[in-house]
């Protein structure tokens, strides 16, 4: 695939303790291979969906071990200039940009309601190979207490263009390039425990939610909520074995009326 345009999101990674049981639960839930790691890069491992590089999984260096979190990255013409504006916009950056080899430069930063996520400016390495098909990913979202700050933030970084999903039931924005949405953004309600702070929820296409559901359960993972209908697929939110969540959506079986939105 080609360098996508500053904001898309491109790639997508965690850390896990349990790096083989990571690989044993992803490879089973999501079908997803893997490829060779070395320590030169701190035994980073690419997952592969049907031989399309879809995401990375690796151990944690020594120090660093705590709770998994999905990570994604956010495409940057020159991450350093994405770095300032996030400063500039109240953001902060955990991690400055740092060069890894020629694959491309990184960068770890926070929105200012607390959600974590990375900059990637490309170099040999572009990002997914693959999207949208069995064991990639496909979506995302931004769950946040805190919507007004995002709402603010994610604009002011990113070129993007807003939009409002009209239901009173939900408090619920899409963020688009060029017409096509990239990341929504959920205001979390009290069905999220206290503890659970503002994070950005990647979504991994499945050939049957269900099933994929069962898989998961199998293997340790938890249920958070669904699997559950909607316009844009069936799809259930899942925690792993070590904590880290992600939702799974089959997008062939839509059903419902797609919601209207508003300019915002």
């Amino acid at each position: 695939m080609a360098v996508q345009p500053e904001g898309t999101p491109c790639w997508a990674d965690a850390m896990f303790s349990d790096f083989e049981g990571a690989k044993r639960f992803y490879g089973d839930v999501l079908g997803w291979t893997f490829g060779e790691s070395t320590s030169e890069y701190g035994h980073y491992t690419q997952a592969y969906a049907d031989g399309k590089a879809v995401a990375a999984v690796v151990p944690p260096m020594p120090g660093q071990e705590g709770q998994s979190a999905w990570c994604l990255y956010f495409a940057a013409e020159d991450a350093a200039a994405t770095a300032r504006r996030i400063r500039e916009e109240g953001g902060e950056v955990l991690m400055e940009p740092m060069k890894v080899g020629d694959f491309g430069t990184m960068a770890l930063a926070r929105d200012p309601s607390g959600a974590v996520f990375g900059l990637w400016q490309a170099g040999t390495h572009e990002g997914f190979e693959a999207t949208g098909v069995p064991g990639a990913y496909c979506w995302a979202e931004v769950f946040t207490r805190e919507p007004e700050k995002s709402d603010v933030f994610f604009p002011a970084v990113f070129p993007y263009q807003v939009k409002q999903i009209q239901d009173e039931a939900i408090d619920f924005r899409v963020f688009e390039l060029g017409g096509t949405p990239v990341l929504g953004r959920m205001k979390m309600t009290d069905d999220f425990p206290p503890e659970v702070p503002s994070y950005v929820n990647v979504y991994f296409t499945v050939d049957d939610c269900d099933a994929a559901v069962e898989r998961a359960k199998g293997h340790g993972g938890i249920l958070r909520f669904g699997p559950m209908d909607s316009p844009f697929g069936r799809f259930a939110a899942l925690s792993d074995p070590q904590g880290a969540h992600f939702s799974v959506i089959d997008g062939t079986t839509a059903q419902g009326r797609m919601p209207d939105m508003t300019v915002v």
